[in-house]
């Protein structure tokens, strides 16, 4: 019966699923769906859209430190009406107006940083018509410089100055991680993908395979060698394989649709992933990523703006309580005449010095509970600050130690995939020959399919490990350097 054997195992040999992707078909590597995301998906445009809102946003406050340039005017300022004028007797009288009253004026301002002052100069020319009386007369500021500053009051630039270049750096930070995190959320979906992808193929070559030891089974039935139950058994593994590529091509339609739409990718073109062979060798360390994390993140800028914007509110609530003061001083000349050469010939000079003040006499503690409301809030900024800064360090311990720990698995996992499919195949010719039982063909099934999606799964798992690093130190450990986009 040797002869009958062998002819059963060429059988079963000769055929094979071609898993070849088809001439239409896009095969991609996580690297390049990775770049997909990061250069078409809706997560990346909105990035770059915060990104460029951010950087107006410290176009905005860098522009309230230079010098300001306006010119405001009213061309024209024509009227024509009846309005009331009370008469010396005290009746009142409804007069027509008919004139024309515009004018042009040109500022400069120089905020002043340090003490939250601001320098002014002024300069502006007023024409008035009176149709009624045929007569013109003008006014004028030739030049007026001033000098306000507010006393005992909350400094904005001051605060802005310190606060307003973390925010922006912030914001630069978040922008890289944002392409990081793009990675880390693509290559969950890349995943999903190849792993249906992997289940399809498993199913298909577990069809292929049942089909054909189904035919040997039936053989051997019609020769005695095989009983009535395991002719069932298989038909039974026959129906569930069936089941099996069905529930496959399902999840593949499912992972393509999301993959697809997440990368922003259109077309009809059918997608299949590369498994990736080659897995990063990079060392890492826990203090060199902790380093890089509170250099890099903006987490960690973010734990300083926090207490500055504490420490600027404890200084309003004290500049907005108690005494406060302005300071106003004017300087220049004006004069009026009927024409304009006349405005500017011996202008009279024109002065301004002018202290306002504010003292609460009895506000019944309103000023007190602000500022120490204020100083409460502070006080607990920095303990939150404190813990989310434990927080973080944690986290990042953990992924260290997640990270190397996976790296070491994954040999571990390639090697009993191998092994799983060696044992497989020779529990087929085992079955072939005659020299195994059904349910033990059954188990290498299971342990082989098993085994290549354990595989999947932990290089799912190590690049998600790997990606996460990426975005928790916004460091490339492969090629030591920062992060940048």
């Amino acid at each position: 019966m040797k002869p009958l054997y062998y002819i059963l195992f060429f059988i079963l040999c000769i055929t094979s699923v071609s898993n070849a992707a088809t001439p239409d078909t896009l095969r991609l590597t996580l690297t390049q769906v990775i770049e997909l995301a990061r250069k078409n998906s809706i997560a990346a445009k909105q990035a770059i859209a915060v990104k460029e809102t951010k950087y107006w946003q410290w176009r905005t406050y860098k522009s309230n430190y230079q010098p300001q340039l306006s010119l405001t005017g009213i061309l024209p300022g024509y009227s024509k009406t009846y309005t009331q004028v009370q008469q010396p007797n005290g009746t009142v009288l409804f007069q027509p107006i008919h004139n024309d009253n515009s004018s042009l004026q040109l500022d400069f301002s120089q905020t002043i940083t340090a003490t939250g002052g601001t320098i002014y100069g002024t300069t502006n020319l007023q024409r008035f018509d009176d149709f009624d009386r045929n007569n013109v007369l003008y006014n004028g500021v030739p030049y007026a410089v001033g000098f306000s500053q507010p006393l005992f009051q909350y400094n904005s630039l001051k605060w802005d100055k310190r606060i307003e270049p973390l925010k922006y750096n912030e914001s630069k930070q978040a922008f890289i991680e944002s392409q990081e995190q793009i990675a880390v959320t693509v290559e969950g979906y890349f995943f999903d993908l190849l792993l249906a992808q992997v289940n399809q193929q498993v199913a298909e070559i577990n069809l292929t395979n049942t089909q054909q030891i189904l035919k040997v089974a039936k053989l051997k039935f019609e020769l005695g060698k095989v009983s009535k139950n395991e002719i069932l058994q298989l038909q039974l593994e026959l129906l569930n394989a069936q089941k099996a590529v069905g529930v496959a091509k399902r999840n593949i339609q499912i992972a393509t649709l999301t993959l697809r739409s997440y990368m922003g990718f259109d077309g009809e073109t059918n997608i299949a992933l590369i498994v990736p062979e080659e897995i990063s060798r990079m060392e890492v360390n826990t203090e060199k990523v902790l380093a890089e994390a509170f250099a890099n993140r903006s987490d960690a800028i973010a734990f300083m703006r926090r207490i500055a914007e504490a420490q600027r509110d404890v200084a309003k609530a004290k500049g907005q309580t108690g005494l406060t003061a302005s300071l106003t001083a004017n300087l220049g000349f004006s004069n009026s005449a009927s024409n304009i050469p006349d405005v500017y010939k011996s202008p009279q000079n024109q002065q301004l010095l002018q202290l306002q003040f504010s003292i609460p006499v009895l506000d019944w503690g309103r000023s007190k509970s602000k500022t120490k409301t204020a100083e409460a809030n502070e006080q607990f900024t920095v303990y939150a600050v404190e813990q989310d800064k434990q927080t973080f360090r944690q986290q990042i311990i953990t992924q260290v130690t997640l990270f190397n720990m996976l790296k070491e698995q994954i040999a571990s996992n390639a090697q009993a995939d191998s092994i799983a499919g060696e044992k497989y195949q020779i529990a087929r010719e085992r079955y072939v020959l005659g020299d195994l039982s059904i349910t033990d063909l059954s188990i290498a099934f299971q342990e082989n399919d098993q085994a290549k999606r354990d595989f999947i799964n932990a290089l799912r798992d190590f690049w998600g490990a790997y990606y996460q690093l990426r975005y928790l130190s916004l460091y490339d450990f492969e090629k030591n350097k920062k992060i940048t986009y």
